[in-house]
């Protein structure tokens, strides 16, 4: 796995993000607030313009996100996950959200 990608990059995600880019993972980012997409970018990462994009540059993508219903929204929204997946991605939510919104 050489691609990663991480969407929400809040207090969990930049963090998260961070580690990643000190391992040397190749790490794209995505997040509704700018600023932590600017320190991503400072350390390395890349930006991606959408979910959608996001997830068909990367092997593998984690979510971060603040609500279900953002998460909702990334997922299954305009230029969202899974419009972009493909055989072969593995996407890890690591959101605070219910099993049921999680299984689907």
């Amino acid at each position: 796995m050489k691609k990663i990608g991480f969407i929400g990059l809040g207090r969990m995600g930049l963090p998260m993000t961070k580690n990643l880019l000190k391992a040397g993972y190749e790490t794209y980012v995505v997040s509704r607030s700018r600023s932590p997409i600017e320190e991503a970018i400072s350390l390395g990462a890349k930006e991606a313009s959408s979910a959608r994009e996001l997830i068909r540059t990367v092997d593998l993508a984690f979510t971060c996100l603040p609500t279900p219903q953002s998460v909702i929204d990334v997922y299954q929204g305009n230029n969202g996950i899974i419009e972009g997946l493909a055989e072969g991605k593995i996407i890890i939510d690591t959101s605070t959200i219910s099993p049921d919104l999680s299984r689907n």
